[in-house]
């Protein structure tokens, strides 16, 4: 390998990192945790509420532990919590307690020190004190009130324990510490990471030393170090690739293995990251009786295990999706690709802002003529019957409902009867306005292609047959396939998208294939102009990503496909490739304005296919009620308080109980408490509507190992 090489973390030796991409980050990064070293590039998108906190060195970074916990738990710094909650004295009873103990104790020692109660307390220093002492004044007023002093500070211990004072100082001395006074972070056990003990274990004792002394230095990043733990991985699987390994940490130190484009860091980061978990911080949990009592104020948090299971996100616009939730998701997948351990498509709409342009390595603005990458139809596929079904999902999956069969079979064997004739003549499948006239039944294109067919000699008799089904079904007229998918065709075949879906220029064609290098791709649809069309395009992204990411070979890398806004995207087909992402490595997150945008008889198996679930704040009632359908019920205990009035015959009682009448305006009652087990919602349809308060939302989370959380109410503002 020469002195430009870089090492892959798959393992594999590559050339030099291409130039014409921005150019390699500077050898001092920003250190894990802080703001830009530079001011963001016009455009990028306003920060969240909040300002990012303050990261600490590098090396502190990497030695605050990480303990286990459950999913979704913010694991930096975590201390646990007790799983119930504490039995506390209210606060009331517990300041009258201390107060009735200590005026006890003083009117005790009161009475004890007047000789009300005699003098026999005095007898213990009587009996240990010689009687030479008594003759002499100041050494016997010593003894004395050092004997007085241990007897009133043993009652006023005595008495304080017993009105638990010292429970008034754990609770309320906490509270009155100063605003902004940092909290003490449970030590690090072990070896230390930051010293990298993996690679002196196996005897990398100068690469170790020279990471050691690039985190001391602050050259080494969160990201520098997420890259090179990814590469360390492959070499342990791969022993021949150590010597190459050792050699690219010895010459490039910090920048070793880099990425692709070279960098090593986003320009800016609005979310809070720890790249050693592969967790993005969103929020925190409420501390609200909702919620279980060990996950109340802790941090809640994002990562590949549960984004593998997929996640739904519904909420009215304006919510807060997807600056609270796509953006710290995009951004957190944007660096574990840095870190060459994951792979990203982000879809939006164009003008969303979602990220800087400089966050992706590719920009791809759909209906853009200043675009410099382009969408590939077919999703890189050379197979005409693979390329027909995602298209024919992408056309008419909304529609497959209505069709004949309820599937979109007969779509794809119409385009496969089309496409696979056209690229045995063409080598390569139609463009959009080929494919339109094709699907329309135009003389002059059917009959082209038949001759060119025809020309080919018998290596083309079966495709003459797929043309000639082709003609025989499109004879059929109003009942063929082929005239709704030239209709559906059309909202792709416009002026705006005349550079666009190019299948002659492979340069700037772009295939979801690709997710198995650790790109960062941004695809912008034009949704204010052709809402049809984006919606379509859409389909056939969530179709070729599922497609791509289940045939992948290599799945070392997360792949994850962010769709800004899934209206009109999810059919049923995709909720099936959807469930079986888990298996692949990969996931979807998919985001709603209403459930309304999924066709009913899909709503219910979407929200069983995805194993992460988010309602926001301004949920519609009828949305809330699949979502309260979906988290089911749970074991509650409740309390019955019924109160009787008492009655007495005694004149006594009776004037006592006229005079507390008299003072109270109420009878006298005796309370009937009764404790019994109910099963009821974990969160009804009525409180995801009314009660999620404005930047909250109620989040349920499922890893890939089929651990689970509840529902729970996640403030998304801290």
């Amino acid at each position: 390998m020469d002195s430009e090489g870089t090492f892959d973390a798959r393992g594999t030796e590559r050339g030099p990192a291409p130039r014409s991409g921005p150019p390699p980050h500077p050898p001092s990064v920003p250190r894990p945790a802080g703001p830009p070293s530079f001011p963001p590039a016009p455009g990028i998108p306003a920060l969240p509420g909040h300002a990012p906190t303050t990261r600490p060195a590098v090396t502190d970074w990497l030695r605050t532990p990480r303990p286990a916990a459950d999913p979704g738990v913010w694991r930096f710094g975590h201390r646990a919590r007790p799983d119930e909650e504490p039995d506390e004295v209210p606060a009331r009873r517990l300041f009258a307690g201390a107060l009735i103990a200590l005026l006890t104790g003083w009117l005790l020692w009161s009475l004890l020190w007047n000789g009300y109660l005699g003098r026999y307390w005095i007898w213990p220093l009587l009996v240990l004190t010689p009687e030479s002492w008594r003759s002499d004044p100041p050494l016997w007023a010593t003894a004395s009130y050092t004997y007085y002093a241990l007897v009133g500070g043993g009652l006023l211990v005595f008495f304080a324990r017993l009105g638990h004072v010292p429970e008034i100082w754990r609770r309320y001395a906490r509270r009155a510490k100063k605003p902004g006074t940092p909290t003490a972070r449970p030590s690090q056990t072990g070896p230390d990471p930051a010293e990298w003990p993996e690679l002196r274990a196996a005897g990398l004792v100068d690469a170790a030393q020279t990471l050691t002394e690039a985190a001391r230095a602050g050259a080494l990043g969160d990201v520098d170090y997420a890259r090179i733990r990814r590469a360390w991985q492959g070499v342990q699987a791969r022993p021949e690739l150590l010597p190459a390994f050792t050699d690219t940490v010895r010459r490039q130190g910090a920048a070793a293995c880099g990425h692709p484009s070279g960098l090593r860091d986003l320009p800016v980061r609005t979310a809070t990251h720890d790249l050693v978990t592969a967790q993005v911080r969103i929020g925190t949990a409420a501390d609200d009786r909702r919620n279980p009592y060990a996950r109340r104020t802790t941090g809640v948090a994002l990562d590949p295990s549960l984004l593998g299971t997929s996640l739904l996100a519904v909420g009215p616009s304006g919510c807060g999706k997807s600056v609270r939730l796509i953006r710290p998701v995009v951004e957190s997948l944007g660096l574990l690709a840095l870190a060459n351990r994951a792979a990203v498509v982000a879809v939006t709409a164009q003008g969303a802002l979602l990220a800087p342009d400089d966050a992706f390595d590719l920009v791809i603005a759909i209906g853009r003529s200043d675009s410099r990458h382009d969408l590939d139809l077919y999703g890189g596929s050379t197979d005409p019957d693979e390329a027909a079904r995602m298209l024919a999902e992408a056309l008419v999956g909304d529609l497959a409902a209505t069709l004949p069969g309820s599937d979109g079979r007969r779509a794809a064997t119409a385009l496969a009867q089309l496409i696979g004739p056209y690229q045995s003549v063409h080598g390569h499948f139609p463009a959009v306005p080929e494919l339109r006239e094709l699907l329309s039944g135009a003389p002059a294109a059917l009959d082209a292609l038949r001759q060119a067919l025809q020309s080919q000699g018998g290596r083309a008799a079966a495709q003459l047959r797929e043309l000639d089904a082709r003609e025989r079904q499109s004879a059929r007229g109003g009942d063929d396939i082929g005239v709704l998918l030239a209709e559906r065709i059309a909202f792709l075949d416009r002026p705006a998208f005349a550079t666009s879906f190019r299948t002659d220029d492979n340069s700037r064609q772009f295939s979801l294939k690709a997710i198995e290098h650790p790109l960062r791709v941004r695809i912008d649809l034009p949704e204010r102009g052709h809402a049809e069309a984006s919606r379509i395009i859409a389909r056939l992204l969530l179709a070729q990503f599922t497609e791509a990411a289940l045939s992948r070979s290599d799945r070392s890398l997360f792949a994850a496909l962010v769709l800004d806004d899934a209206t009109y995207t999810v059919t049923a087909d995709s909720v099936r490739a959807v469930q079986r992402l888990r298996s692949a490595h990969a996931g979807v997150v998919l985001t709603l304005r209403t459930l309304e945008d999924v066709p009913d008889p899909l709503r219910g198996p979407l929200l069983g296919a995805v194993g992460c679930r988010m309602a926001f704040a301004g949920l519609a009632p009828w949305d809330g009620g699949r979502f309260a359908e979906t988290w089911g019920t749970e074991w509650v205990q409740t309390r019955d308080v019924t109160n009787r009035q008492i009655i007495s015959d005694e004149p006594l009682t009776k004037a006592m109980h006229a005079m507390r009448r008299l003072v109270t305006g109420k009878a006298t009652t005796a309370e009937a408490i009764t404790v019994r087990e109910v099963e009821r919602a974990r969160w009804s349809a009525s409180d995801l509507a009314h009660a999620v308060p404005a930047g909250h939302a109620v989040l349920s989370l499922a890893n890939v190992n089929g651990e689970h959380t509840p529902p729970l109410l996640v403030d998304l503002r801290t």
